[in-house]
């Protein structure tokens, strides 16, 4: 069991003569900083794009799956029968919960941010909204138009599907954004990783010669290196974590009125979802450090 765990007990506790073979400061010690934090920082919006589109998706399917709307326009003397027909085929249709007619109030707060506050209802041919809920797995809505068609013609049923659709397909396509922009913040970090280690290598090829000549293993050489650019990719990607997790938390909280801007952030236990990307830059950067450590070695023998 010692043995399994030898390699993590060695990159945690490390080994102060083999760390001597990685600059502790400089180009590639800062790069590597740097670019681990600001990765982090780019990783923790692109979670939160991703579960705040998720949640988006979820609260449009749920707002717009259970509801419908019946736009009624008949002339002048005939609207009241009109809505009292609908009204009667609504009441006989399976599927259907509930519905209602809106009143002139809900109408004009409906259409006052296109005409504004002062719109004259009584004076213009404007068609009554009727809401209808559904139930269970809802009604049939072509089986409700033709039945409209022959109770009510003035009455257009309007399911929402034109409307909710396209806006589920594009929330889910962000959800697919954030989490592609996530595995690119992870290949661009492990990248500049290997750059900056293969930096390091090269650098430090005399040094690598000598420990060879007294013995040194390349397994031995490449450990201090694995171990310290992992450390600094940790901790690195920690402190971008942190400050993207803060800029979040300064966002304007979630209200009705904000809408999706104002929602972007993390609900629940989604706060400890930012947690796990200094840990997915530590591996990341294992690695990349190893794979680098590997080649150049070989390359330098």
């Amino acid at each position: 069991m010692r043995a399994r765990l030898a390699p993590l007990f060695a990159l945690i506790g490390g080994d102060a003569q083999a760390d001597r073979v990685v600059p502790p400061t400089g180009f590639t010690a800062n790069l590597t900083v740097f670019s681990s934090g600001a990765m982090a920082f780019l990783a923790v919006f692109a979670l939160a794009l991703s579960l705040a589109t998720g949640r988006l998706a979820e609260q449009w399917g749920d707002a717009l799956a259970q509801s419908s709307t019946i736009r009624v326009s008949a002339p002048e003397g005939q609207m009241d029968q009109q809505v009292i027909a609908v009204m009667d085929v609504l009441r006989t249709t399976p599927g259907v919960a509930d519905a209602r007619v809106l009143t002139d109030e809900e109408q004009r707060a409906l259409l006052e941010p296109w005409f504004g506050p002062d719109l004259p209802l009584d004076t213009l041919p404007i068609p009554r909204l009727i809401e209808v809920i559904e139930e269970g797995d809802g009604y049939d809505p072509e089986g409700l138009r033709q039945r409209l068609a022959g109770e009510a013609p003035g009455a257009v049923l309007d399911d929402h599907t034109r409307w909710r659709d396209p806006l589920v397909r594009a929330a889910n396509r962000l959800r697919m954004l954030g989490a592609i922009s996530i595995v690119l913040i992870a290949a661009t970090t492990g990248t500049i990783i290997t750059l900056a280690a293969n930096a390091a290598l090269a650098a430090n090829a005399q040094v690598i010669h000598v420990l060879r000549l007294v013995g040194a293993r390349d397994s031995y050489i490449a450990g201090a290196f694995v171990r310290r650019f992992t450390l600094r990719a940790l901790i690195g990607a920690f402190a971008g974590m942190l400050a993207g997790v803060i800029a979040i938390l300064l966002l304007p909280s979630a209200d009705v009125g904000g809408g999706f801007l104002t929602g972007l952030g993390f609900q629940g236990w989604h706060w400890a979802l930012p947690f796990a990307i200094p840990l997915l830059a530590a591996l990341v950067a294992f690695a990349a450090t190893r794979r680098a450590a590997n080649t150049t070695l070989r390359e330098l023998s």
